[in-house]
């Protein structure tokens, strides 16, 4: 196992951090962790020298803090550097603050937590905590000695990313990072932005939710002329691994295969260890993916409010998703929840308002009409 800095004071944590919200589950049920092929898996990693361990307040519907609480007694807690994120859309008051974070402390089964982060801050949810003023809370939790370090995760646009990093002086942040994602959010810009401002950077989704797991035939041709040979899921995390000032990657993993595998290849997680010809394909198999993206959307969100509801952005994501990810049976499935929703295309009455705004200048009706017609089939 690779070791890197974090924070301020250097600490040394693994390159693979656990990402605790895919674990395996029984009956089809993501609230119901398998918890005796969890714990082997969590085991295994700690044991193989992972030492940062990652969850959240709703992960498996608010299961995986607790049981991750378990699967750390008998030593394996004081092993571990633990994080888990306040669910900063639940608080309404100064007062929810320390009431989750304690709740969180019980489930946890912990004094304190090394790493604590405000959840998929977004423009909405940052302006509504820093109102009930989420850094006094914030000094007050690490005078009481609950949490050690203070950072955040983000899901919103560049510019949102950069006030929030110049608002507090952070430990530490975790954004969304691939090759497929690097203008996407805060994507490499903000990652330069965060180093720059001395604060350390944890990067999730390194595999886009596992849609880099699985290459066509024509990605993989691209990988396999590799000198050196590795899995379309060595190549992405690989290619995270190769900045120097990443800290560390998370994953979500779901069997004790992909523990292993991603151990295995965190063995190797040399910085700068890509070559001018690695890089290359990298950038030829984005350019192939986004050939396949049928419509040019950034979810820059436009177009909404719709007057009738549409979730445009989403379905253009779908469409765009089955086609360039393989994703179609997903897509179509996540699809027929719109139809139930009464968000679907067929809800559009052709008014215009939204091409008129797009700043993309897309042909958004008749996009629509052909995104419903395939995800319906």
């Amino acid at each position: 196992m690779q070791y890197r800095n974090f924070t301020k004071d250097k600490l040394k944590v693994s390159v693979l951090g656990f990402g605790c919200m895919r674990f395996p589950i029984e009956n089809n049920d993501s609230g119901s962790i398998d918890e005796n092929k969890a714990t082997e898996m969590l085991h295994y990693a700690i044991d193989n020298g992972v030492n940062y361990i990652d969850t959240a307040y709703p992960y498996h519907q608010g299961n995986s803090e607790a049981f991750v609480g378990r699967a750390l007694s008998n030593g394996y807690r004081e092993k571990v550097y633990l994080a888990t994120k306040l669910p900063v859309w639940l608080c309404n008051s100064y007062e929810d603050f320390e009431k989750y974070l304690d709740e969180q402390l019980q489930r946890l089964n912990t004094d304190y937590i090394d790493f604590y982060l405000l959840h998929s801050l977004n423009e909405k949810s940052w302006k509504n905590i820093v109102d009930l003023k989420i850094f006094d809370f914030v000094e007050e939790a690490k005078r009481k000695g609950k949490i050690k370090y203070i950072g955040f995760s983000f899901h919103d646009e560049l510019p949102i990313f950069k006030n929030i990093v110049d608002s507090y002086d952070w430990d530490f942040c975790q954004i969304q990072l691939n090759y497929m994602d690097r203008q996407y959010q805060a994507g490499i810009p903000g990652f330069r932005y965060a180093i720059d401002k001395g604060i350390s950077v944890i990067v999730m989704e390194p595999i886009k939710g596992g849609k880099l797991a699985f290459p066509s035939k024509e990605v993989q041709d691209i990988w396999d002329r590799g000198k050196t040979q590795r899995t379309a899921v060595q190549w992405a995390l690989e290619w995270i691994y190769n900045f120097p000032d990443v800290s560390l990657v998370l994953s979500g993993m779901s069997t004790l295969t992909q523990v292993k595998e991603n151990v295995e290849t965190s063995d190797r997680a040399i910085a700068n260890s890509f070559t001018e010809e690695d890089l290359k394909l990298v950038d030829e198999v984005t350019a192939l993916y986004d050939k396949n993206i049928k419509v040019g959307c950034t979810s820059c969100e436009y177009c909404l409010p719709c007057p009738e509801g549409v979730a445009i952005p989403n379905i253009f994501d779908m469409y765009n998703n089955a086609h360039v990810y393989g994703t179609v049976e997903d897509s179509r499935e996540r699809y027929r929840a719109l139809i139930k929703a009464g968000k679907d295309s067929t809800k559009c009455v052709e008014c215009g308002i939204c091409e008129g705004l797009c700043p993309q200048h897309l042909q958004i009706i008749r996009d629509l009409k052909e995104a419903h017609n395939f995800l319906t089939k």
